[in-house]
């Protein structure tokens, strides 16, 4: 969907599809049927975004034929989808059984890694609607925090001018502009905005920036004005933002809290989890073993539409005081804006939604959710097409 800015920038807004298992390019067409156009229809709007996440072997499918490109671009089309940013974070094996650490794999220290983004800013140039004013692809932070050396720092640098090289052979081969976001992380080399300024110094902000997580950015407890500035002063600019809630505790002693927060410390996906006071643990179990002091922030995405079940709270307070300050202000910070829930199957039992059409409802209720906050903030529905599904 697209909302209208103050000053007259075109905002998209939608989900990101790394929700859902599929990693073939048949499985990830049927998902768009199955939840995309189902949201779609639910929210009553005649265009839903969508920022597909592609898993590495079909992003190089694609890169290599076009036509399969332009097909895909057609399948969007009819289906009153449209995709001006790709999630470019996991490699591929995003839904099995474990992930944890193995999402940080290949890192940008490999030649791997580096051709998976290449590819997916060449398949975005081909999917953006023609009157998109840019795409993006939201990328790992480098790499998890260790190691990382003093040489790693520089060969870190020499990718970073290598990816800015093949962007800009995208966008002169295609016409289309095509930018690069790192996201900070709890415990990557990049877990706060200071360190994304620090190892992006120096950096083509052509296209390479930032993409800003709102969960990671609550678990690393920084405040939306002074992470901005910080941004802003560094020169760096915001390319996305994944909009997105972390889950909160504020007494994780209580025997109440702890036990619910035990429903979360789940087996696929890592919970870093940060105390306000400085502790931290690489996962919401280590935390809670190591009976860190509250108040904790889990990397944990939740539905950013509904709060947990008490004692348990959310970050969404820091959801709205970014989109306050990103899009709220006489110009717009970034128009790129992606609802990113991916852990809607793995949430506590009685939690999870059952069958398509729940999680279609959930991902319809979060972008709703958003969207009303995007217009208690000044912005407005820009009406694009009549449905043409």
């Amino acid at each position: 969907m697209r909302l209208r800015h103050r000053d007259g920038q075109t905002v998209h807004l939608g989900y990101c599809t790394n929700v859902h298992a599929g990693e073939q390019l048949a499985e990830i067409v049927g998902q768009l049927d199955t939840y995309a156009v189902t949201a779609r229809r639910m929210l009553g709007g005649d265009l839903l975004g969508v920022g597909l996440w592609l898993a590495a072997p079909v992003a190089a499918q694609l890169a290599a034929d076009p036509g399969q490109v332009e097909q895909l671009r057609h399948d969007l089309d009819v289906r009153g989808l449209e995709v001006v940013t790709l999630n470019g974070f996991p490699y591929r094996s995003f839904h099995a059984p474990v992930v944890k650490h193995a999402v940080y794999q290949p890192d940008w220290l490999t030649d791997a890694r580096m051709d998976y983004t290449a590819d997916l800013a060449l398949v975005l140039a081909g999917l953006l609607p023609d009157d998109a004013a840019r795409g993006s692809v939201s990328t790992l932070p480098l790499a998890w925090r260790t190691p990382w050396t003093a040489e790693h720092r520089d060969a870190g640098r020499r990718r970073l001018a290598e990816l800015a090289e093949r962007l800009a052979a995208v966008h002169d081969r295609t016409g289309r502009l095509v930018r690069v976001g790192f996201e900070a992380e709890p415990g990557c080399v990049m877990e706060t905005t200071g360190q994304l300024a620090a190892e992006l110094a120096g950096a083509d902000t052509r296209y390479l920036g930032v993409c800003l997580d709102l969960a990671h950015l609550a678990c690393a407890w920084e405040e939306p004005a002074a992470a901005l500035a910080r941004l802003a002063a560094a020169g760096l600019p915001v390319v996305k933002v994944q909009v997105s809630a972390a889950l909160q505790a504020e007494d994780p002693q209580d025997p109440a809290t702890a036990a619910a927060l035990r429903r979360y410390a789940e087996p696929r996906f890592l919970h870093q989890t940060r105390s306000a006071a400085g502790p931290a643990a690489d996962d919401l179990a280590e935390a809670l073993d190591a009976d860190l002091p509250g108040p904790l922030r889990v990397h944990y995405h939740v539905p950013v539409h509904a709060e947990p079940q008490p004692p348990l709270r959310s970050t969404t307070g820091v959801l709205r005081s970014a989109l306050a300050e990103l899009v709220g202000g006489e110009q717009a910070v970034c128009d790129h804006l992606e609802v990113e829930t991916y852990t809607w199957n793995v949430l506590p039992p009685g939690q999870r939604p059952e069958g398509p059409d729940r999680l279609a409802e959930g991902i319809a209720a979060e972008l709703a959710f958003t969207r009303g906050e995007l217009h208690a903030l000044g912005l407005r529905d820009q009406p694009v097409r009549e449905m043409t599904q």
